[in-house]
């Protein structure tokens, strides 16, 4: 049994650890951006058009993941639509778990009226189809950074409020919660002191891996021409350009969905490797 636990522990801080990597390098790559792009994303040279990766026969010196069909470097782009997805991942998924988590507290420790008022909305906000609901939202609210945040918080927060209503009321059968009580905690310091610690490794979880939905959210929307400006370089956009010309220029789809791919991947395993760090149950 412990060599068991022990392989597990090994094996979540293996992925702790490579998702932390990947995660940190998104991080200073879209914070870092004007500074190691090697070029400016923005600049067209149709003489360098549809260049190939450095490695590849035909490449030219300095672009090396290639170029798009306008001449536009590919490295430097995927690098500044970093900046775009850290600001979606870090203020969409913060403003989500704030709305659904202090949601999910109220209904599952209070209950009552407040508990089938709540659910009762989850239900019929979570009987909408997300993407459609997003796209409808969009259209609604008009294109933009902010339009794509407010989408994504609108339609996420069900998803911590279910699981964080669950999670509070398996913790408020819990015997140290009676034990508040008797101590004479007020309802309000029992939910903030005592039940709120032990749900946190949890609300971490789904914060890490909202992050990661938020950046699908907004490459889905930029890959439709809903989000920002389609001058600037987002993942989406990026995608939906390459598809078109996928036949001549490979590079130009590949190299940002596999950024795609890694960043919600490595929030995902980053989430888990916390929680099975952090949870006293798992530990």
């Amino acid at each position: 049994m412990l060599d068991g636990r022990g392989s597990i522990r090994r094996h979540s801080g293996a992925r702790l650890w490579l998702s932390s990597l990947w995660l940190t390098l998104f991080v200073l790559a879209a914070l870092l951006a004007p500074w190691i792009s090697p070029h400016d994303p923005l600049a067209q040279d149709l003489m360098l058009g549809r260049l190939p990766p450095a490695w590849v026969a035909g490449a030219e010196p300095g672009y090396w993941l290639g170029t798009d069909s306008l001449g536009r470097d590919v490295l430097s782009r995927i690098i500044h639509g970093a900046r775009i997805a850290l600001v979606v991942a870090l203020i969409a998924g913060t403003a989500t778990c704030l709305l659904g988590s202090a949601l999910g507290l109220v209904a599952g420790f209070y209950r009552g009226w407040a508990d089938r008022l709540i659910s009762r909305l989850v239900d019929i906000w979570m009987a909408f189809p997300p993407v459609l609901f997003a796209i409808l939202l969009i259209a609604v609210l008009g294109t933009g950074l902010t339009s794509v945040i407010l989408a994504i918080v609108i339609i996420d927060w069900t998803r911590f409020c279910r699981v964080v209503r669950a999670e509070t009321l398996n913790q408020s059968k819990m015997d140290y919660v009676h034990s508040a009580k008797v101590a004479g905690f007020t309802r309000l310091r029992t939910l903030a002191t005592e039940i709120l610690p032990n749900v946190l490794p949890t609300i971490i979880a789904l914060l890490t891996l909202e992050m990661g939905i938020a950046v699908i959210v907004e490459a889905i929307l930029s890959f439709v021409n809903l989000s920002i400006s389609t001058d600037q370089p987002t993942w989406g956009g990026m995608i939906a350009e390459g598809r078109t010309s996928i036949h001549q220029a490979w590079w130009v789809l590949v190299f940002p969905l596999i950024a795609l791919f890694l960043t919600v991947l490595s929030f995902a395993q980053f989430g888990d490797g916390l929680r099975e760090r952090f949870d006293p149950v798992l530990r």
